[in-house]
């Protein structure tokens, strides 16, 4: 009686973990859609999926909770995160729909899971359950490794069904058939002579401390910047900063600290040459 009264209650502290949690997690969903860098948003969504892995291991739910933490939290979601960081999206970036329709599409899949969601909840509060002891009595993973290879078999087949199709997907579109041979080092150098393009490899890009070396580009002798230093990705997204006019400023300064150094050591020797007659 005990323990059926003790999965139909809560106590104190499972309800202040509740409504703390569950209000920085609902916090950090609305965050993932609502920042306007790719970075923040993903930073949001990880600190949600965390607050989930620890709702999973208060109810005693510790393989999902492990699972949510290691794997898409601390896979798929610094994964996600690596990348948008190393390529960069910005506000640059083009909006434009390149498939029409899909904006109704999305909501019409957002109203349906929204259906889901509500069906199945008010389907876990209006009806009875055994609660987790009862679940678990064999272990956590034994519990939900009956779940999915009995009741939710078909569920969990027709979902990785639809990952895998949609990874052969993903191969497809970005593998480009090749129709012709592959050109050679050789052949390529000859080519890059004959068109007059620039043979030697392209110079690096410019080195300053406070600044990320790939995105400005290195100066020419007499100051100027070249745009062979950078990507021409980053020049189209126009993710290149220009310091140009504050490089000209300090090798101006360096010119003329050197060319004062010039003109002093150029009047310090004959008058140390006078003092040595002088003193003789």
């Amino acid at each position: 009686m005990t323990a059926q009264l003790a999965a139909y209650t809560t106590s104190t502290g499972e309800a202040v973990q509740f409504w703390i949690l569950g209000t920085v997690a609902v916090i950090g969903a609305l965050c993932t859609v609502f920042m306007k860098k790719a970075v923040h948003s993903a930073l949001c969504l990880a600190g949600t999926m965390i607050i989930l892995a620890v709702f999973y291991l208060a109810n005693g739910a510790y393989f999902l909770g492990i699972v949510q933490i290691v794997v898409y939290t601390g896979a798929i979601m610094m994964l996600f995160l690596f990348v948008v960081m190393l390529v960069g999206v910005t506000a640059a970036d083009s909006l434009k729909e390149t498939i029409r329709g899909q904006r109704w599409l999305a909501l019409l899949c957002g109203l349906g899971f929204g259906v889901l969601l509500v069906g199945g909840i008010g389907n876990a509060s209006l009806t009875e359950f055994n609660g987790i002891g009862q679940a678990n009595a064999g272990g956590n993973v034994e519990g939900l490794a009956a779940l999915i290879f009995t009741k939710y078999v078909f569920a969990f087949e027709l979902t990785g069904a639809l990952l895998i199709t949609a990874a052969v997907g993903a191969m497809v579109l970005t593998h480009r058939e090749r129709t012709e041979r592959a050109k050679t080092q050789r052949e390529l150098a000859q080519e890059r002579v004959r068109e007059g393009k620039h043979v030697p490899p392209l110079p690096a890009p410019g080195v300053y401390a406070r600044h990320n070396a790939v995105d400005i580009a290195g100066l020419l002798p007499d100051g100027t910047p070249s745009d062979l230093t950078v990507s021409k990705t980053l020049r189209e997204r126009g993710q290149i900063r220009d310091v140009s006019t504050e490089a000209l400023n300090d090798l101006r300064a360096l010119e003329q600290r050197a060319q004062e150094r010039l003109e002093r050591d150029e009047i310090d020797p004959p008058t140390f040459k006078r003092t040595e007659e002088a003193s003789k």
